[in-house]
């Protein structure tokens, strides 16, 4: 399975998830990206006192939290696209094209320079 198979599947369980408990008329894209922006401060909050090298070393029970904060987001993530009708690997790969023009490998590479200061 690829990974946008991967993806058809989750975004087919969470719109069966939600057809189940009938939450389709809360799942507005409003409400989803809020969730969405509420869940990435979760995985911010794991991170926001710890130096560099703590972030990289985290402890196994600090490392499965941030598992399941990483998959709230990727959950309203998919959803969303979902409701909007959005093929995120598509547009992941045009995302991907566009950043490769804005980030030429020879004025990047090893730069954190936003593309229009390169």
């Amino acid at each position: 399975m690829n990974d946008a198979d991967t993806l058809l599947t989750l975004r087919a369980r969470l719109r069966e998830f939600a057809a189940e408990r009938q939450w389709e008329r809360f799942h507005t894209p409003k409400n989803l990206a809020m969730a969405l922006a509420g869940e990435a401060g979760e995985v911010l909050e794991h991170f926001q006192w710890l130096t560099a090298d703590e972030s990289v070393a985290l402890a196994p029970e600090m490392r499965d939290e941030v598992a399941l904060e990483l998959a709230d987001v990727l959950c309203y993530l998919v959803r969303l696209a979902d409701v909007l009708e959005i093929n995120l690997a598509d547009a992941s790969e045009r995302k991907l094209a566009i950043n490769a023009l804005r980030y030429p490998v020879d004025k990047a590479r090893g730069r954190s320079d936003k593309y229009d200061r390169l």
